[in-house]
């Protein structure tokens, strides 16, 4: 009986740990906590200015969900520490869904640090599989805060996501067949005035990678910056 016992107690143990390993995984992609990414934040005319840590402090399982906490960390280029902003991004095998925080340029977060905001996320979503015609789904961050009776509102909306063709893209990181994916991004700050501000992205996504080889920022087809993977760790 005890042997019995041992047996599908240790069965049960191996499926527990088979369990939690499929668990942090998305798209076959391990996450552990502990692990993240750098890129390099790049002005118009390809120098770098700063660098962008990502590492994940936390990784568990909620439901069907993967959920891991990201701490994001902007180093100037003397390598002094900016800015700081945590968020989450969420995998269930069928889809990758990334707070939209994350989206917000660290100057304009740390803009809003004074009005003890609260944002309300409609998060990105990328789907398993990436296609050349897809078209993605919307995504928004709003929020609301306060500073010495001063109100203040920040809505952030990102639009007419959709998927091109691949292109090779070279980095530090190595080399990748990645999808183009283009966005229209409006936000609004209002205090006293609104101050409104539209731009264009393009991104490069690639299969197994879950997050961006390359973005560049583009205003009225101008390019303004661009951000590139430098390490995987």
């Amino acid at each position: 009986m005890r042997k019995l016992f041992s047996a599908v107690f240790l069965f049960a143990l191996v499926l527990s740990a088979v369990t939690v390993s499929r668990a942090q995984e998305c798209f076959g992609m391990p996450l552990k906590e502990g692990a993240g990414f750098e890129m390099a934040s790049l002005n118009a005319k390809g120098k770098q200015e700063a660098t962008i840590k990502y590492r994940f402090t936390s990784v568990k399982q909620e439901g069907d969900f993967t959920v891991v906490e990201v701490e994001m960390e902007t180093l100037n280029s003397k390598g002094k520490s900016e800015a700081t902003q945590k968020y989450t991004m969420k995998c269930n095998g069928n889809e990758y869904l990334v707070d939209a925080a994350a989206f917000i340029a660290q100057d304009q977060f740390k803009s809003l640090e004074g009005f003890n905001m609260t944002f309300k996320s409609e998060d990105v979503v990328y789907p398993g599989q990436l296609s050349e015609g897809q078209t993605l789904k919307n995504a928004s961050l709003n929020g609301t805060g306060n500073m010495n009776g001063i109100p203040v509102t920040f809505d952030l909306y990102i639009t007419d996501r959709k998927v091109g063709g691949k292109e090779k893209i070279t980095t530090e990181a190595g080399e990748f067949d990645a999808f183009k994916i283009t966005a229209t991004n409006k936000m609004t700050t209002k205090t006293v005035i609104a101050v409104n501000l539209e731009f264009e992205t393009v991104s490069y996504r690639a299969p197994g990678v879950l997050w961006d080889i390359k973005t560049e920022t583009y205003r009225k087809g101008k390019l303004m910056g661009s951000t590139v993977l430098t390490k995987i760790y």
